[in-house]
C-alpha cells in the first residue's frame, strides 16, 4: 500500500559549470591517463570526488603537492592570481576549469579595483570561491556575510563602493544584505546582471514550487561542503518545510519521514543524477510513488577550455 507521493523536481543536479568541470577531468584522463592532479575538489560532491580518485585523479590542497612539470586542473570554484603565478613559477601545465559565471565575478572585481573603488563581497568565509575572488585584490575587497556586517563597514556613506556576490548563495539571503548596502551607500555600484548563478536561482525557485505543492519534507541530494545544496534546505525551512541534506540513500532517516504523505526531492548543482535515482528507488521500495515535476527547462551549456577545443563536438 502506498504511503504517499515522492515529487522529484526539475531542474535539479548538475549545472553547466559543474558539467564543464567534470568534462575537463574526464577528457584529460582519457587523453593523458593517470595520475592527473586537481587542486582542491573539482566540485563539492563526495561521490564525484571519490569516483575520480578511483580512476587515478589526485586531489591536492596546494600546488607544492604537485610534482614539477606535471599537469594540474584548477577546480570549478576559481583561483586567486597568486595560485596561477605559483603554477607558472613551478613549471606546471595548468588547465582552468573555473565556472564561467565565477570568472564573470572575478572580472567585475578587477574592473572596480582598477577604477579605485572598494569592493564588498557577499559570501561565506573560507569557501573556495570566496578565497579565489578575494585573492584578486585582498587589500581592496571586504567580505560581508550578513546584514550586521554592513553596519561595520569602514567606508563613508558618500563614497562610491561596488559589491559582488558569491554565485551559490541564497537569493533571499543576499537580497537582505544588498538592501542594507543600498540604504547605507547611495552611490553603490551593482552588478549589471546578478552574480547569483542561474542554476542556484532555478533550483531555489523549483524548491519553492514544491513547497507550494504541499510537501511535508524536502530531501536535498548534495554534500555538506556544497554551499548551493545547503541553501536549498534553507529555502524550504524558511517556508516552514523541514529539509534534510543527504549524500545519498544511505543518509536518509526514514523515521523523519514517518507520516509524511508528500516528500519533495531535489539535488544541488554538484550532485550526480545516479544518486537521485538511488534515493528514488529506496523511497519507492518503502511506499512513496515517484512523480516528476518540471518547474522550468534549462538549456545552458559552456564551452570547454580552449586547450580542449576539438576534443568533442560540443566544443
Amino acid at each position: 500500500m502506498s504511503k504517499g507521493t515522492l515529487l522529484i523536481v526539475n531542474p535539479r543536479g548538475f549545472c553547466a559549470g559543474v558539467e564543464r568541470a567534470i568534462d575537463v577531468v574526464d577528457q584529460l584522463l582519457r587523453r593523458n591517463g593517470a595520475p592527473l592532479y586537481v587542486r582542491r575538489e573539482i566540485v563539492h560532491n563526495r561521490s564525484v570526488v571519490a569516483d575520480f580518485q578511483s580512476r587515478g585523479v589526485v586531489f591536492v590542497e596546494e600546488l607544492d603537492e604537485v610534482p614539477a612539470g606535471e599537469l594540474v586542473v584548477f577546480s570549478a570554484h576559481g583561483i586567486a592570481p597568486a595560485v596561477r603565478a605559483e603554477a607558472d613559477a613551478r613549471g606546471l601545465r595548468a588547465i582552468d576549469a573555473t565556472c564561467p559565471l565565477v570568472t564573470k565575478v572575478h572580472h567585475e572585481v578587477v574592473h572596480h579595483v582598477a577604477l579605485g573603488r572598494p569592493v564588498i563581497l557577499i559570501g561565506h568565509p573560507g569557501h573556495d570561491e570566496v578565497l579565489g575572488t578575494m585573492g584578486e585584490a585582498p587589500d581592496r575587497i571586504t567580505l560581508v556575510t550578513d546584514v550586521e556586517d554592513v553596519a561595520a563597514l569602514p567606508f563613508a556613506a558618500d563614497q562610491e563602493v561596488a559589491y559582488a556576490t558569491q554565485t551559490t548563495l541564497s537569493v533571499d539571503e543576499t537580497s537582505a544584505i544588498v538592501a542594507a548596502l543600498r540604504q547605507r551607500y547611495p552611490l553603490l555600484i551593482e552588478p549589471r546582471k546578478s552574480d547569483i548563478c542561474y542554476a542556484t536561482q532555478n533550483r531555489q525557485d523549483a524548491v519553492k514550487e514544491l513547497v507550494g505543492m504541499g510537501i511535508g519534507h524536502l530531501l536535498v541530494v548534495g554534500s555538506h561542503t556544497s554551499s548551493n545544496s545547503k541553501r536549498l534546505c534553507e529555502v524550504a525551512e524558511t517556508h516552514g518545510v523541514p529539509g534534510s541534506l543527504i549524500d545519498g540513500p544511505d543518509d536518509i532517516d526514514l523515521g523523519r519521514l514517518t507520516g509524511v504523505a508528500t516528500v519533495g526531492l531535489t539535488a544541488g548543482a554538484s550532485a550526480p543524477e545516479h544518486l537521485v535515482q538511488a534515493v528514488v528507488r529506496l523511497l519507492s521500495a518503502h511506499g512513496w510513488e515517484p512523480q516528476e515535476v518540471v518547474a522550468m527547462e534549462e538549456d545552458v551549456r559552456f564551452q570547454l577550455p580552449r586547450e580542449l577545443h576539438g576534443e568533442n563536438e560540443s566544443c
